[in-house]
């Protein structure tokens, strides 16, 4: 990990009394536990019930369908499940995006997204949800992301709960998970729509930025929660890279403490922060914990105000919303480019 003062580890310290979501990228994401894969099918639906002319509107998921989570663990639908919970913030949001909010019997403490969330059952944390009451809910199917580990995941499987899970790390992987749910649920036209609309904003941006030559490429650097920012292997970086900029701490892999010298020294010309977010030890955003450091004021990014702020829980959910972070990241970094 970056950085090896005794300030630097008191700074790490405020992960986690942060933003659920942030803190799990770094618990989640960062995790030694290796998943095989982000999930497949292995029998894939067909189409069947309509007019072929209809397109994706006529699509049926015939069941039984066979499914392989990030796990590895193969799951068979005989038919869409009726009652569904949702651990997950990211998956929350795709369930309800897909229509299926009158389906969901409840989600995790940090599920506030869309409104409607904030009043189903509430199921414990994204960690490691209350036991009982995921049992009590008495769904036919529990989905989980990228923030539950193995073992907490093989804990409930052990008490009989049906727990399907995603790990994401691509915008592929988001958009692939989607259209996969879409097939379990029967919800194809949904899922389709959805994944549209999001290569829809990802060629929006890849438009913007694709005759940047690499000497034009801005060098960015991201601090998603005070002291934390990221490296290779992450759907943040990758935000980054998408939007033709060049992630100053690339050569560092996953959710790293940052090392204040190495990045004046990298001097990037663009500086990413969640916009909104305080920090529970000073009290203060991270725009202004990032502009008060010593030393600080010679990176370009300061001296020039380009500290641009994203929405938190856009940027921080591998979910349906991740490609509106990709165009506020883009916008950030070439304002002029991207609109």
């Amino acid at each position: 990990m970056w950085g090896n003062s005794k300030s630097k580890m008191k700074r790490s310290i405020a992960v986690v009394s942060l933003s659920i979501t942030l803190a799990a990228a770094i618990v989640g994401c960062g995790s030694k536990d290796k998943l095989p894969g982000q999930g497949e099918l292995v029998s894939p639906p067909k189409a069947s019930g309509g007019d072929a002319q209809a397109g994706n509107a006529a699509k049926k998921t015939a069941y039984p369908l066979k499914v392989k989570d990030a796990t590895g663990k193969e799951f068979v639908f005989t038919k869409a499940p009726e009652r569904i919970a949702s651990v997950s913030p990211a998956e929350t949001e795709t369930l309800f995006a897909l229509g299926l909010g009158d389906k969901v019997v409840g989600v995790s403490d940090f599920c506030d997204y869309p409104a409607e969330a904030k009043s189903k059952p509430k199921l414990g944390s994204i960690v490691k949800p209350n036991e009982e009451a995921l049992i009590a809910s008495g769904a036919d199917l529990v989905v989980t992301g990228v923030s539950m580990q193995l073992p907490a995941v093989e804990k409930l499987r052990g008490l009989k709960v049906n727990l399907f899970k995603l790990e994401p790390k691509t915008i592929d992987d988001v958009i692939s998970n989607i259209r996969m749910m879409g097939q379990i649920f029967d919800r194809q036209e949904q899922a389709e729509k959805l994944a549209a609309s999001m290569e829809a904003d990802r060629k929006k941006v890849t438009d913007a930025v694709k005759d940047l030559t690499p000497e034009q490429k801005k060098k960015v650097f991201i601090e998603f929660s005070p002291g934390w920012t990221v490296g290779k292997g992450e759907f943040i970086d990758e935000l980054i890279t998408v939007s033709g900029g060049v992630n100053v701490a690339s050569g560092e892999k996953g959710y790293v403490m940052i090392s204040e010298e190495k990045i004046i020294a990298a001097n990037p010309q663009v500086i990413l922060y969640p916009k909104n977010l305080i920090d529970d030890q000073s009290k203060k955003t991270i725009d202004q914990i990032i502009r008060e450091r010593s030393g600080w004021h010679k990176i370009e990014a300061v001296k020039t105000n380009k500290l641009a702020g994203v929405d938190k829980d856009t940027m921080s959910r591998p979910g349906p919303r991740i490609t509106e972070a990709l165009v506020e990241f883009a916008k950030g970094i070439y304002p002029e480019r991207v609109k």
